[in-house]
């Protein structure tokens, strides 16, 4: 009767199967590198094969390709700067202010040498025609065009280095007469740089 009367103490033994609390498990390092940065920090071998990664794609065929590509880009763009007359893109003999002062008075007018080279055509034509005359009328005109051509580009020279020396100064005068008489005589459309004044606009 003692015995079922006795309240427990302390001392009495925790019945076995009687539930404890549950221990929180362990983080883990793998856990602690998700929940910190949402992705597992990667480990030093790969941090060294991801520095040691080489900067050229390993397809040697592929980079092969795309630098060609890249030149051929560079190269149409230099050619469309140089047909269009920017400074960056001319060889050094157009380079110059004095050079495209030139230009655009050669392509602003009307010169003898544009005829030149079709003349030359048709008289090449007229030795396929029988009557011998004919070629002889037109290797005379040939030469008489000639003769116009170096006329007008003496008369070219000496207007272009009076007008250059009144817009640049007299000390400072470029030697542009062989420059511009080579222009001359060439035909418009295939002049390079491409014209960039129209017939009659010349330059101030």
């Amino acid at each position: 009767m003692w015995a079922i009367l006795r309240s427990p103490t302390s001392e009495d033994p925790v019945p076995k199967n009687t539930p404890t609390e549950p221990s929180a498990a362990p983080e883990t390092p793998e856990t602690e590198s998700v929940a910190g940065k949402g992705r597992a920090t990667p480990s030093r071998k790969e941090q060294e094969a991801a520095r040691k990664r080489p900067l050229v794609p390993d397809d040697r065929k592929t980079a092969s390709r795309e630098s060609r590509a890249k030149l051929n880009e560079q190269r149409d763009r230099a050619r469309v700067g140089m047909a269009n007359g920017e400074e960056r893109y001319l060889p050094a003999r157009d380079k110059g202010p004095q050079k495209k002062y030139v230009r655009d008075y050669v392509d602003a007018r009307w010169s003898v040498g544009e005829v030149l080279l079709p003349l030359m055509v048709l008289v090449i034509l007229t030795y396929f025609i029988p009557n011998q005359y004919v070629a002889i009328y037109a290797l005379l005109a040939v030469w008489a065009v000639i003769l116009l051509v170096v006329i007008d580009v003496l008369w070219l020279g000496r207007q272009l280095r009076k007008k250059l020396a009144a817009k640049f100064g007299a000390g400072k005068v470029e030697k542009v007469t062989w420059y511009a008489a080579m222009r001359a005589v060439q035909l418009r459309p295939l002049r390079l740089p491409k014209p960039q004044v129209k017939r009659g606009q010349f330059p101030a």
